[in-house]
């Protein structure tokens, strides 16, 4: 399925942070094809297989334009990382809501948080066209209101959550101090090909393709705003080229349903009924998102193009294609 394309731009010279992972390697492979110049950076972080991510990063590897650094970025020094960067989008960062409680949660606030600062500080001194960071839509936790606008009050249930909230805080704090141009994303339960193997739609085609039955977390009826990934590289690159500094926008896919309507979809796509097991849902599981898009249309000029059926069928072929990785996936 191939993307929607921008409108023609003056090249620039883009730093990807997290360039090997889901929604990094989609980013970084639609900035080549648009003629930009991309470095990319990833540290490869034990959270699922490094084979995972360098399978991702063999899509790029390669490409006119594209450089590539294995960097940890909470260790090793960045100062003089951004010289000649115009724009910045920082996706790196530590995901998952079940690990980020108990001790775990150190390693948040080092990959999310101080991560964050460490390349803010950067851009206070190397001055970028833009600095566009991942956030994400678990912020608002269990919203007031939904669809969640963005200035709806947010009251994240996890560390995880939480600390997304605070690389909100730190950027603002630059953009307010120091005048970086910050563009935050709240991105809404992205899907697609090379999603991670510990996200719901991966699990489930495994499962699928295994003839075993699906593992639900919950009852099955939580609401999710599903987000193909296209839509987001979208979102992203149009933050970076309209964004308002300072602000915080949601990308969403444009409407929510339950994981019970998702598996009976999927159903339609792999040609047979799928068998369900439930166990509880997860500390910090939210039990409904929906984003309120009118900010990202208005600004952005974004709204979602890619249905939930096409971005299931893109996603299951893609998935079903895979040579499989002498390593267990989760």
């Amino acid at each position: 399925m191939s993307r929607q394309a921008l409108e023609p731009q003056t090249p620039y010279t883009a730093l990807v942070t997290g360039c090997a992972g889901f929604i990094g390697s989609h980013l970084a492979a639609q900035l080549l094809a648009d003629g930009h110049q991309v470095i990319g950076v990833d540290c490869f972080t034990p959270f699922y297989p490094r084979a995972v991510k360098e399978r991702n990063l063999g899509q790029l590897t390669g490409l006119p334009g594209f450089s590539f650094r294995e960097l940890d970025l909470g260790v090793r020094r960045v100062i003089g990382l951004l010289e000649g960067i115009d724009i910045v989008y920082h996706l790196a960062g530590q995901p998952g809501v079940r690990p980020s409680f108990g001790g775990g949660f150190k390693t948040y606030v080092r990959n999310n948080i101080q991560v964050t600062q460490r390349l803010l500080e950067q851009a206070s001194r190397n001055p970028v066209q833009a600095f566009v960071y991942a956030s994400s839509s678990s912020v608002y936790g269990n919203a007031e209101r939904y669809p969640s606008g963005e200035d709806d009050p947010l009251a994240p249930i996890s560390p995880y959550a939480m600390s997304k909230h605070a690389t909100e805080e730190i950027a603002k704090v630059y953009h307010r101090t120091r005048n970086v141009p910050v563009i935050g994303l709240r991105y809404f339960t992205v899907y697609g090909p090379r999603q991670r193997p510990d996200m719901a739609f991966t699990r489930f085609f495994d499962a699928a393709l295994a003839e075993r039955p699906l593992p639900v977390l919950g009852d099955g009826l939580q609401l999710r705003e599903f987000t193909y990934v296209d839509d987001v590289v979208r979102g992203t690159l149009a933050a970076a080229e309209h964004g308002v500094p300072g602000h915080a926008y949601n990308i969403g896919g444009g409407s929510a349903v339950s994981l019970e309507e998702v598996i009976g979809r999927m159903e339609h796509v792999v040609g047979r009924p799928l068998e369900r097991t439930y166990s509880r849902a997860p500390r910090g599981d939210v039990r409904e998102t929906r984003a309120d898009g009118t900010l990202a249309l208005r600004d952005l000029g974004y709204r979602a193009l890619i249905s939930l059926d096409d971005g299931l069928r893109a996603q299951y072929a893609a998935h079903a294609s895979l040579t499989p990785l002498p390593v267990p996936i989760p």
